[in-house]
């Protein structure tokens, strides 16, 4: 059986709470044959007052029924509705530090019309860093971001995440641990799940939106930096301008926030103890389990190294 899950783990499907071992949905369903759906990652985690906490759950279930609406999936529920039947679930299945997948799926339905229903189910697992807690050996993909004129980009769906698991596998099967897209114009993109930063000279540069998924945990950083006091640009660049950068990183919900050792094998040359984008990655553990970053919060570079763990 599959380490997701046991004979008594818990799920939310169409309504009923029911044992993940016993769910059925239908095999002539549009998202099994076409990958017709749109999901949500989410993080829930112990915080520092032993309560749970899922992070940002408004903004993930408001993006969730933003992607239904984009590829035309119906959707009938509400925020508020999801995110205490999420409570429920992590609470069913004893989970305070879990990953959460809600997916909006389609009915059986093997033309191309559209589905006058959707159906809703809430998974939850308990799992580490999506990319490891070492700084990663990045290379740059063969594959490219799907153009955004034939895509609805911003939707979370499904099927787009095929060209992600290709991108990863061809750099895994290289010995690399991650994969860069470059999008149609050539401009670095994202990783196959996750946004890029970079820094230089104490400033973060990150991919402009149009060819991006812009995360949350993206806005995320970003909000991190305005409290902060750390500038941050939005701009297209290349991977010739990344490859003169001082350090680089990749932020999502189930990567968190994750260093890059090299790219290409171009070595990354300022210790990441001493980057700043050390300081933002201290900066969201603390900010996810609800811990004063007094102490801990983002400085100017110049001031960096006494803040460094």
């Amino acid at each position: 059986m599959a380490s997701y899950y046991n004979s008594e783990t818990i799920l939310y499907l169409n309504g009923e709470y029911v044992k993940a071992a016993e769910a059925k949905m239908d095999f002539y369903s549009q998202s099994f044959h076409y990958g017709y759906s749109v999901f949500e990652g989410i993080r829930s985690y112990r915080t520092v007052s032993g309560e749970t906490k899922i992070f940002k759950a408004k903004e993930h279930y408001d993006r969730l029924q933003r992607s239904a609406e984009l590829v035309n999936l119906p959707y009938h529920w509400t925020t508020e509705e999801l995110t205490a039947v999420t409570y429920e679930v992590l609470k069913l299945n004893n989970l305070q530090d879990a990953y959460i997948r809600p997916v909006v799926y389609a009915p059986a339905n093997m033309s191309f019309v559209q589905n006058e229903q959707s159906f809703l189910v809430i998974e939850v697992w308990a799992m580490q860093p999506f990319l490891g807690d070492k700084l990663l050996r990045i290379m740059t993909s063969s594959f490219e971001r799907p153009n955004p004129k034939a895509f609805k980009i911003e939707a979370k769906a499904a099927g787009h995440y095929v060209n992600s698991i290709l991108a990863s596998q061809e750099a895994k099967a290289k010995g690399f641990d991650e994969a860069l897209l470059l999008d149609m114009n050539g401009n670095a993109a994202e990783a196959p799940g996750a946004n890029l930063f970079y820094e230089k000279d104490g400033k973060l540069f990150t991919p402009a939106k149009g060819n991006i998924l812009p995360g949350i945990t993206r806005a995320t950083v970003f909000e991190i930096c305005a409290a902060s006091g750390i500038e941050v640009e939005e701009k297209f660049f290349t991977t010739d301008e990344l490859k003169q950068a001082d350090a680089a990183f990749y932020c999502g919900t189930a990567a968190e926030v994750i260093g890059f050792d090299s790219l290409d094998d171009y070595k990354f040359p300022l210790k990441w103890e001493e980057s700043v984008s050390r300081q933002i990655q201290l900066a969201y553990k603390n900010l996810v389990v609800e811990k004063a970053r007094e102490s801990q919060r983002p400085q100017k570079q110049e001031t960096q190294s006494a803040l460094s763990l």
